[in-house]
């Protein structure tokens, strides 16, 4: 797949659908926390590094928690069910983004650092599409500034 990679529109309803939980499976948990810590690694390199904590320590507390929330939304076992605060976990994930002036320039970084990551599994393509399919309409929620000088949070 080349990864393709479609504009947010402001306003725009997106349509999704979680990864399928065989993503999860192929890759298990051990392999799950490899490929979200690679994304980190790249995104604490990134232009987009400025979103997340710069003290290392603290970093690694969010690279962890977020690697959960991807296991959970694969398929996995619950383990970000204590963060989200009974909130369903997608629609916790758009509201932690709303403290942020997200535009879509970093959407578009985001993804660079994921497709890169996401390359490097040694799994079925067809489970790699999948969830790029998730994370690339997915993260179109989380822009909510737009170069119009227009603000959106978008709801699910």
């Amino acid at each position: 797949m080349s990864y393709k990679v479609s504009k947010t529109i402001k306003g725009e309803k997106i349509e999704f659908k979680n990864p399928n939980p065989a993503f999860y499976e192929a890759l298990g948990e051990e392999g799950m926390r490899k490929l979200m810590y690679d994304f980190y690694d790249r995104i604490y390199e990134s232009d987009i590094a400025n979103f997340f904590p710069q003290d290392l320590q603290e970093f690694e507390k969010i690279k962890k928690k977020n690697t959960n929330f991807f296991m959970q939304i694969c398929g996995g076992p619950k383990v970000y069910e204590d963060e989200s605060r009974g909130m369903e976990l997608n629609e916790y994930m758009v509201r932690l983004h709303d403290d942020f002036s997200i535009y879509e320039k970093s959407r578009l970084e985001w993804l660079g650092c994921m497709k890169q990551s996401l390359e490097q599994v040694n799994i079925a393509q067809e489970l790699k599409d999948d969830f790029w399919n998730y994370v690339e309409r997915f993260s179109k929620f989380t822009v909510n500034s737009f170069s119009d000088g227009g603000k959106f949070y978008a709801n699910l």
